[in-house]
């Protein structure tokens, strides 16, 4: 009797697993089934019931991160709003949630990240060369705003003026130039701002450093 009641015991457990692993796998799907759909109740929902927002994808893609590429506004203000959210988890390329946040003009998201601690200043890319290279002028404000260096070096030392001058807009520059950024720099290749915006035909913006690197000079 007692060697039956063990094995009734072991097939309770069993099916206990069974359906938990079967519990998990749905929610797994359901969550980012949710995100895709920007679904912020089923979001919301999961969360209520103990599902970790911080799970990655099938491919380790974070949540957030998936959100805000896709974009799902409404997941993303869930997520946000979530104890324990993660903001500072990085995809394959080390891309964090305020940059991509950045480079996509989300505002609002990126003052949420930042009164979260995400990273302003994260070595490598970061969020300030990300906003600039898309001329997202009021997130370039906000960013410079919290302390953002302005003349972060990337890994082959392009500052977030370079990106302005070849691919964002002679507005961009003017900020990035009236708030500090220094028009000499160069980065590993030799080239400084005033190259980056001779190379994409951006008149505009070459004028703008001309002139900072002669006011520089006759100072």
């Amino acid at each position: 009797m007692k060697i039956l009641i063990n094995r009734l015991k072991n097939v309770f457990y069993a099916l206990v697993f069974i359906a938990f692993s079967s519990s998990h796998a749905g929610s797994y799907d359901d969550f980012f089934n949710a995100i895709a759909q920007d679904d912020a109740n089923r979001i919301a929902q999961l969360a209520a019931r103990g599902f970790d927002v911080n799970t990655l994808s099938p491919k380790g893609v974070h949540g957030l991160l998936m959100a805000i590429g896709v974009p799902a506004p409404k997941v993303i203000a869930v997520l946000l709003n979530t104890p324990g959210i993660q903001v500072e988890r990085r995809n394959a390329v080390d891309e964090s949630a305020l940059m991509l946040a950045a480079i996509g003009g989300m505002r609002d998201v990126c003052e949420r990240l930042i009164a979260l601690d995400a990273d302003v200043n994260k070595t490598g890319w970061t969020p300030l060369h990300y906003a600039a290279a898309r001329g997202r002028d009021d997130i370039v404000k906000l960013l410079l705003a919290h302390y953002a260096y302005i003349d972060a070096e990337s890994p082959n030392q392009t500052t977030p003026l370079m990106m302005a001058a070849m691919y964002g807009s002679a507005t961009t520059v003017s900020i990035l130039l009236d708030a500090g950024a220094d028009p000499r720099l160069r980065n590993a290749k030799g080239l400084s701002a005033l190259d980056f915006a001779r190379e994409a035909d951006r008149e505009d913006s070459y004028k703008l450093i001309a002139q900072s690197l002669r006011a520089i000079g006759s100072s």
